[in-house]
């Protein structure tokens, strides 16, 4: 008798890549809660593979640290920590102000122009949410076009290490953040802070625009902890 294993249909790498894309949007996007359990054979009958092919994928998002394997327990959605948080809103502070003031400089007008755009995306789904006081209908439009805003802001760093970096810090952080029991991370202040990231990226002021971005996250800091420079590196 074939194992269930054996009968599942064959995945090309193209659809191994779809499943882990999925489950990095899920995990955060609040599909997952943080600490929850993921189990392979659970999650190979939603996606239509192998155990096997959710092992590799589980295994890949713990590398970029947004799922934890323990032996004898196996995988579950990285949890969420005061600390945990802490420590990825410094260093997604540290990178974003890094790459926004070098593509500030590096830029250009054609910078400037998708800077504006992202941003005038963003404007528009966070001024119905906060019109509405409703998040989940347009939960992953207003997650993309987050996304969207804060990766154009260091699009031309010319260093796609940082960028790399960057995103994975950027998933981690907003995977602790994004949860319905924490307004899934909305803020009414987002709108005025963003306007203000443009606007000090748009005249060309570095110290600004560094204090500009510390200032939009620096809520998601612990107070007992060392303080985060906002104006140099």
């Amino acid at each position: 008798m074939k194992s269930q294993d054996q009968n599942a249909p064959r995945l090309t790498r193209q659809d191994t890549r779809d499943i882990y894309e999925d489950l990095r949007i899920k995990l955060t996007m609040a599909g997952f809660r943080q600490g929850a359990k993921m189990k392979p054979a659970d999650l190979r009958v939603a996606y239509g593979c192998s155990a096997n092919t959710i092992r590799e994928v589980l295994f890949r998002l713990s590398t970029v640290g947004l799922v934890l394997f323990e032996d004898q327990r196996g995988f579950r959605a990285s949890p969420a920590s005061p600390q945990r948080q802490h420590d990825l809103t410094t260093f997604r502070i540290t990178l974003e102000q890094e790459g926004a003031t070098q593509s500030m400089v590096r830029g250009g007008i054609e910078w400037e122009a998708r800077l504006t755009a992202a941003h005038h995306k963003l404007l528009h789904i966070e001024t119905q949410i906060r019109n509405t006081g409703e998040i989940e209908p347009i939960l992953i439009p207003w997650c993309r076009a987050e996304w969207e805003f804060h990766e154009t802001l260091v699009s031309a760093c010319d260093s796609p290490f940082l960028i790399r970096t960057f995103q994975s810090i950027y998933d981690q952080f907003r995977q602790q953040l994004v949860s319905k029991e924490r307004n899934y991370g909305y803020f009414p202040g987002n709108v005025s802070e963003h306007q203000r990231i443009v606007e000090t990226a748009l005249t060309k002021d570095a110290d600004a625009l560094r204090a500009a971005i510390h200032d939009h996250l620096k809520r998601n800091l612990r107070s007992d902890q060392p303080a985060v420079m906002s104006s140099s590196m």
